[in-house]
């Protein structure tokens, strides 16, 4: 894994001069609106970039697509706002907090939204399939257990790539669960100092393939690792970019 070129970029962005509130505000926007096209297009959502964004930044409708998809919309970027509200406050991840990140995701179902899911589930084409809803409470307390354990003996982005594809493996929720684990990876990255990496709706492929890579063929986070160091170093090479004008 290219962690060392992590490394480097984040010294050297360090020795640049410092964005100023307006400069940050605007990357911050623009990525936003990009990551919420991104995670809901991964899911089905219908809604072109520029759609979302004119629903994000205008409140337009868009005359020809559901209202569910625009909620989808608004409810990722108020989830993305929220978990920059908890990286900033160091809050740790804990069950109270997936359900809250989850409650803005699943805006538009009151009747689940924060609520681990009741009935059994299987993902369509997965080499796995996700524990019976009896096991989920358990599962998940397990998981943010160990998962303390993964930061203190893997590099940050490894232990968060291995949080993901376990998180997504208990599917706890019966809807939301890609975007909510892609949310919560980002809180994470941002926590640990990193910057938050936008999962391309077209590296869709790439990004299954890690799933099946790690629940069909030994249990190694490496694919995921490795999609998610080069989002971050992509990020990183972006922001010197810009600073440097």
């Amino acid at each position: 894994m290219n962690f060392t070129e992590i490394d480097k970029l984040r010294e050297k962005l360090k020795t640049l001069r410092p964005l100023n509130e307006t400069e940050i505000k605007r990357l911050r926007d623009e990525f936003i609106i990009e990551n919420t096209y991104d995670s809901n297009a991964i899911e089905g959502n219908t809604l072109t970039l520029r759609e979302t964004a004119l629903i994000l930044q205008e409140g337009i409708t868009i005359a020809e697509k559901p209202i569910k998809e625009h909620l989808e919309a608004v409810g990722h970027k108020d989830a993305f706002e929220y978990i920059l509200e908890l990286a900033d406050r160091s809050t740790p991840l804990s069950e109270r907090v997936i359900k809250d990140i989850h409650s803005l995701v699943l805006m538009n179902d009151a009747n689940n939204r924060g609520v681990y899911r009741s009935i059994g589930v299987t993902i369509m084409g997965a080499a796995h399939t996700p524990p019976q809803p009896y096991l989920v409470p358990v599962q998940m307390e397990q998981l943010l257990a160990d998962y303390e354990g993964m930061k203190q003996d893997k590099h940050v982005i490894e232990a968060i790539s291995m949080f993901h594809l376990l998180f997504e493996g208990i599917h706890p929720f019966i809807d939301g669960n890609g975007r909510t684990g892609r949310l919560i990876l980002n809180l994470e990255l941002i926590k640990a100092g990193m910057l938050p990496v936008n999962i391309k709706f077209t590296d869709r492929r790439k990004y299954y393939d890690c799933f099946d890579a790690y629940y069909g063929n030994g249990h190694t986070p490496d694919m995921l690792t490795e999609l998610i160091t080069g989002y971050e170093i992509g990020e990183l090479k972006k922001h010197i970019k810009r600073i440097e004008g």
